[in-house]
């Protein structure tokens, strides 16, 4: 068997964390770790470490948490942990060309996407907005462009007309583990084959706002649907429900039923028993079915629940969100 390799983990959230604890089970040797400098967190806004910080220091590894790779005096100490290979899963720093060529094996990426699809920010709540039927890992060797290297391992994975946000970064976070501990295998042996990704096929997932949350009842049933399950469980779909909010957590896109009168976009329909129907699109001729939602103050909720709790806030008839003139783009 061929020697256990020298690996730099850089990383910062749960997403990176799971490929971690994937690689400290394996036989490699984690010889330090990087992330994010601690930030504010909570009410309380106190200095927190990153969850990749956290398991980091639960089993006694060095921690470096530079505000940028670019400074001479740290890519020195980079250097100077002479390392096989640098892994790097959601840091959030770029790395310059002088680290990328460091380790004797340059640098491996664990992107949550089928690249060159959503290249970027937030590929995982971007293939379930845009409808994607399916997402994955790709394992990458990284160069100075964004999510452009060259592809060692692709994954694949399933999305669901029911599959949420937080559903598939937990999934693809395990899948991605294994597909580095298998990559890594294959390197430290007879090698893997790298492939360039296609010239076509490239698109971009920007970041995620809260601002985006904001559903406008003219948009497609469909597509609305999507986004409550792309943003669930952040930013959270929302809408105005009068002077409150009403957050938007499980939703499908059906047919109008025979007996629905014609109405405006965000109007309440007469709801099924598991499921709040909003009439949407332009003319209001497509109904998004809410199953799970949650009203200020309460709890998260299935829809049956719901209104046997607070049938009163869902009255037929009743329009959610703003006035036309006033919806968010």
């Amino acid at each position: 068997m061929s020697r256990p390799l020298r690996v730099i983990f850089a990383g910062t959230p749960d997403f990176a964390a799971e490929s971690l604890s994937a690689l400290l089970a394996s036989r490699h040797d984690v010889i330090a770790v990087y992330t994010q400098p601690d930030r504010p967190a909570g009410r309380g806004r106190k200095l927190t470490p990153s969850p990749v910080k956290a398991l980091a220091m639960t089993h006694g590894l060095p921690v470096l948490q530079p505000e940028t790779l670019k400074a001479p005096e740290v890519q020195a100490e980079l250097a100077a942990l002479e390392a096989d290979i640098m892994v790097v899963v959601a840091y959030g720093l770029i790395l310059p060309r002088a680290v990328l060529d460091t380790p004797r094996l340059g640098c491996l990426n664990v992107h949550a996407s089928l690249l060159p699809r959503w290249r970027g920010a937030a590929p995982i709540q971007r293939a379930i907005e845009a409808g994607d039927s399916e997402s994955g890992v790709t394992i990458m060797q990284m160069d100075e462009g964004l999510d452009t290297g060259d592809m060692l391992l692709v994954k694949r994975t399933p999305i669901t007309e029911t599959t949420t946000g937080g559903e598939l970064h937990d999934t693809l976070a395990s899948l991605g583990g294994k597909a580095l501990i298998e990559a890594l295998e294959a390197l430290s042996g007879e090698g893997l084959a790298t492939a360039p990704q296609p010239a076509e096929g490239i698109t971009y997932a920007a970041k995620l706002s809260k601002a985006e949350a904001e559903l406008d009842f003219r948009r497609p049933a469909g597509e609305l649907a999507a986004r409550v399950r792309a943003f669930n469980p952040w930013p959270v779909a929302w809408c105005p429900m009068g002077e409150d909010r009403l957050r938007l957590l499980m939703a499908r896109a059906t047919l109008p039923a025979p007996h629905d009168l014609p109405a405006r976009p965000g109007t309440l329909l007469a709801p099924e028993a598991d499921a709040l129907r909003i009439a949407c699109g332009e003319a209001g001729d497509q109904v998004l079915a809410v199953t799970r939602a949650q009203l200020p103050g309460g709890k998260a909720m299935e829809v049956r629940e719901l209104l046997k709790a607070r049938s009163d806030r869902f009255t037929p008839g009743f329009r959610l969100g703003h006035n036309d003139e006033e919806a968010p783009a």
